[in-house]
């Protein structure tokens, strides 16, 4: 699902709101999210799953195409890990 798609569907479970708000809320929890994720700070949404971010080492990688070794910076990545809540959900017998 895309941030467009997510949108319509919450327009159209909430007829009440204007399709304009609705964007702007859903750009405001996205931001804050990545604000705090630029700051360092791990973000919980019970029963759903946690953000965080995690720090990869610089390492010697290989090209696939040449299989020449290249050196590959440190970088820091976003991480997800699904809730327990979540979990159950998806796999219920």
């Amino acid at each position: 699902m895309t941030k467009s798609e997510l949108i319509a569907r919450l327009a159209a479970q909430n007829p009440t709101l204007y399709h304009r708000d609705i964007e702007r809320l859903v750009g405001a929890v996205f931001d804050t999210i990545t604000n705090a994720l630029e700051n360092g700070d791990r973000v919980e949404l019970r029963g759903f799953g946690a953000f965080s971010v995690r720090h990869r080492e610089a390492r010697m990688g290989r090209n696939p195409r040449t299989g020449e070794t290249v050196h590959v910076e440190a970088k820091s990545v976003p991480f997800f890990k699904m809730g327990k809540g979540m979990k159950e959900r998806l796999n219920k017998s």
